[in-house]
């Protein structure tokens, strides 16, 4: 690649020449070092613009060699359609990047993945349900795949970290790092995953890149699994795009009191499939994954359950009881326990403190994810 990185590289600086326009140019040319050679005729012939030919006719070396210097740091790839470590499954989408930039361990790309993705501002309980699916699917040697957003893209990135591997997909070039919230995270993907992007070094924040970015998130995995996700989200269009491109997508439903679980109780609605837990995603991608590890045969044991909550103290027990999935008061788990408002209040500490309650908003209560079997 190394020979050829300068071709590639000159080809996608070249003004107005996006991933479509790229993929007609090697149709007609063959290689990247063919369009450079062919006559400012045969340029025009195949729809290039006169500010894109004078490009390919005298390209900037300073922004070259700017690539070069990025290109040449220690983990620094560039891998590109039609190369043997592109990955089969995003070369197989209606529109796969002509290049990816990875920052990383490229040989993360090439296998199996699942993409989790949901709400930037998600409940505590989403947040934990994301990072504990990762993990547990991290381990049974699944990727996880996400875009490196603020909540439950962190979440899951975070917990494939404990489990495995992960790939953040960035909507910036691979000098960037948005949002800047998560730059400790990207640089723990880059250490052990892998950061990758299409767009080149020195591309800032536009707000017309992230959808683009969502189609390789999904285009890189086997299926797309939605935690949390308003009506209208981001999310719902890469669970959308990984409609169109012949994937799986699978839902965590959640309260219909919340409105984090209206777009997963949509998707479940048009055909997503329903997940309580990680062996749940693993047993529906089985036949496509093929031999799993024995981890992921225990994927589902190892989840938190009701196993761990048969050893709480009775009156913890009774108070938990008298929690549903729903929102409520502690007024009302004052009533239902018959316990004194200071003892519910300590309790109801203890409880979130272990990752069996959640706290909402108004003072309300709710059951987590972790205590969902009890």
């Amino acid at each position: 690649m190394a020979d050829r990185s300068a071709d590639w590289l000159t080809l996608l600086r070249a003004p107005g020449v996006g991933p479509a326009t790229c993929r007609k140019l090697l149709e007609r040319f063959g290689e990247p070092s063919s369009v450079l050679q062919a006559s400012r005729p045969q340029l025009e012939a195949a729809g290039l613009k006169a500010a894109a030919i004078d490009w390919l006719r005298q390209p900037d070396p300073r922004r070259l060699e700017a690539d070069q210097v990025w290109l040449a740091a220690p983990d620094h790839h560039l891998i590109a359609l039609g190369d043997p470590d592109y990955p089969a499954l995003l070369a197989d989408i209606p529109d796969p990047p002509p290049l990816l930039f990875v920052v990383g361990d490229p040989s993360l790309l090439t296998r199996p993945q699942l993409a989790i993705v949901g709400s930037r501002n998600p409940s505590a309980g989403g947040a934990r349900n994301a990072k504990d699916f990762a993990r547990h699917l991290a381990a049974a040697d699944i990727v996880i795949t996400s875009g490196l957003a603020v909540g439950i893209d962190a979440a899951a990135h975070a917990g494939a970290l404990e489990g495995g591997g992960t790939i953040a997909v960035g909507g910036t070039g691979p000098d960037r790092i948005y949002p800047a919230a998560n730059r400790e995270l990207a640089h723990r993907i880059a250490a052990r995953g892998a950061l990758v992007t299409e767009f080149p070094p020195g591309t800032g924040v536009r707000k017309e890149h992230f959808p683009r970015r969502n189609r390789i998130i999904s285009g890189l995995s086997l299926g797309t699994l939605v935690v949390e996700a308003a009506a209208r989200s981001g999310s719902l269009i890469t669970a959308r795009t990984a409609i169109e491109q012949g994937r799986e997508v699978f839902a965590i439903p959640g309260s219909i009191h919340n409105p984090l679980s209206r777009g997963c109780h949509a998707l479940i609605r048009q055909g997503a499939k329903l997940v309580e837990t990680a062996q749940d995603v693993i047993e529906e991608l089985g036949a496509l994954l093929g031999t799993l590890q024995a981890d992921g045969d225990n994927a589902a044991a190892d989840m938190p359950g009701e196993a761990v909550l048969r050893g709480l103290d009775p009156e913890y027990a009774r108070l938990l009881d008298c929690l549903g999935h729903d929102p409520v008061a502690a007024d009302a788990l004052m009533r239902c326990s018959g316990l004194s408002a200071d003892v519910v209040s300590s309790m109801l500490l203890m409880l979130e403190l272990e990752g069996y309650v959640d706290a909402l908003p108004g003072g309300r209560y709710s059951r987590s994810a972790k205590a969902s079997d009890f």
